[in-house]
């Protein structure tokens, strides 16, 4: 099987907010290949964060393509302006959206890549119905709400088997893992079959985000000389 790339997308959560235009130059400077933006409701999680304006805001400010990820329970009602702010990718929970189907065709029909994404304790079994319609599967790898977490090792066996799942339907989505992501974790999160790691603190708690995005990318080499 061809290797597939390992894409790195730092999370603004770890950003300096007050900083964030230089905070997002320095990774896209450095290396990164998405931007991974948490929206957080107060609600579906236990945190509040940014909305449409600041998608909007760094649309104007940086080419990497914005990996959205809407923590809140009314997803729907929210797709129309983080499209029009300009997501890239739009992921929602499987444990927030009764009607699966509707609410990836709806970010779809916008011209969005939808993605899906399951908390630490979600079966992948969730996922087996949406997977051919999707074009990225987001696995938590802490409970969302904060970052810093550290990494709860048994969502290793659940990459692997969303891995299998992909690859048995011959899906192209991205696999990407977020939540204690970092350095001397990234070999095992990228040998059990991620594509994209979403790294905050690792990255933006570093002296050299370059250094440290480059550190994590080549965990994955050999890695991918296995898939």
């Amino acid at each position: 099987m061809m290797a597939r790339p390992t894409l790195i997308a730092p999370s603004i959560l770890s950003a300096d907010f007050a900083r964030l235009a230089d905070e997002v130059a320095a990774v896209e400077h450095g290396g990164a290949d998405l931007l991974h933006v948490d929206v957080m409701d107060g609600h579906f999680v236990p945190n509040l964060t940014v909305g449409p304006p600041i998608v909007e805001s760094l649309k104007k400010v940086t080419k990497l393509p914005l990996d959205v990820h809407l923590m809140i329970t009314n997803a729907d009602a929210f797709i129309p302006e983080f499209a029009e702010a300009g997501a890239d990718y739009l992921t929602v929970h499987v444990e927030a959206c009764p009607h699966l189907h509707r609410t990836v065709q709806a970010i779809k029909e916008r011209g969005v890549k939808a993605g899906v994404t399951l908390n630490p304790a979600t079966s992948v079994h969730m996922l087996e119905e949406i997977l051919p319609d999707v074009d990225l599967v987001l696995i938590m790898s802490v409970n969302p709400g904060f970052g810093g977490q550290k990494f709860i090792a048994s969502c290793l066996k659940k990459v692997a088997a969303v891995r299998q799942m992909l690859d048995r339907i011959g899906s192209r989505a991205l696999l990407e893992v977020d939540g204690g992501v970092k350095v001397d974790n990234a070999a095992q999160v990228l040998a059990a079959g991620a594509d994209v790691l979403v790294s905050g603190s690792a990255i933006f708690s570093s002296r050299d985000y370059a250094a440290t995005i480059a550190a994590l990318r080549a965990a994955g080499q050999p890695a991918a000389a296995h898939r």
